[in-house]
């Protein structure tokens, strides 16, 4: 049984004073969602500060993005072997953000992946349609064109290591949420594709969706049989919203 999985995504956000009332709010929240993984994605320059305050508490903390070069003469890069100083576990690869902002290609995003499983860390591997790619129809095409990339390069034994994420582009900060039928139906068709090469890294392989979730969204998104969790963004940086959404990853009684 795959144990379903939250990870806050705090983007370009927080100070060393805010992260602190945060993530002690969310660890004397803790013990209320014990049976699913959590993790926060900090940036960079708070990996320190997030290390030392969840050390030992459970809860996991990763990166946002990861160079994907492992040294050398790439100035501002920031390698996986550098995160993993940092205890990080996760790096998110991929994000919309990246590939829309910063010109990531697919082949940039399965090199990163490639160097974030050398380094011993686990790739959250971000997939999703703009909402012109929607409404043409497209999205599996999409989709499987970003999955593609990442077993071309790495094979599809690698995303056994890893976590998929999926995020409608036109979802991430918009206040809209794909409704539980066309995220289910997405998730369903990464599983199957994966199946299609390896019907045993398809069952095992987290699938989590990312945006806008929220508390009132988050418990009938991840009570769909392909949704293992969530890739959390804004609600992540409200500790009350945040916990709220791990409790729904707890699983049923």
């Amino acid at each position: 049984m795959r144990v379903k999985l939250v990870a806050g995504n705090w983007k370009m956000n927080g100070d060393l004073a805010s992260n602190q009332t945060l993530l002690n709010a969310v660890l004397s929240a803790a013990a209320s969602f014990s049976a699913m993984k959590c993790a926060v994605c900090a940036p960079f320059p708070y990996l320190s500060q997030v290390q030392q305050l969840l050390h030992g508490s459970g809860i996991a903390w990763g990166a946002q993005d990861v160079c994907q070069f492992e040294n050398g003469a790439y100035t501002g890069g920031v390698s996986a072997p550098m995160l993993k100083d940092f205890g990080c576990h996760y790096v998110i690869v991929g994000h919309s953000e990246r590939r829309a902002i910063f010109g990531e290609s697919d082949e940039i995003v399965a090199v990163k992946f490639e160097a974030a499983l050398k380094a011993g860390l686990t790739p959250i591997l971000c997939v999703g349609e703009t909402l012109t790619e929607r409404e043409a129809g497209i999205t599996e095409k999409i989709v499987a064109r970003q999955l593609d990339a990442v077993t071309s390069r790495c094979g599809v034994k690698a995303l056994g290591k890893a976590v998929i994420a999926y995020e409608p582009v036109w979802a991430i900060g918009t206040g809209k949420t794909a409704t539980t039928e066309q995220a289910q139906a997405v998730h369903a068709f990464i599983r199957s594709r994966i199946a299609a090469d390896d019907a045993a890294v398809a069952s095992m392989v987290l699938i989590i969706y990312g945006g806008s979730v929220k508390a009132a969204n988050s418990a009938q998104l991840f009570g769909m049989s392909d949704i293992d969790g969530g890739l959390i963004g804004g609600a992540s940086l409200v500790a009350d919203e945040f916990s709220a959404i791990c409790r729904a990853a707890q699983p049923a009684a």
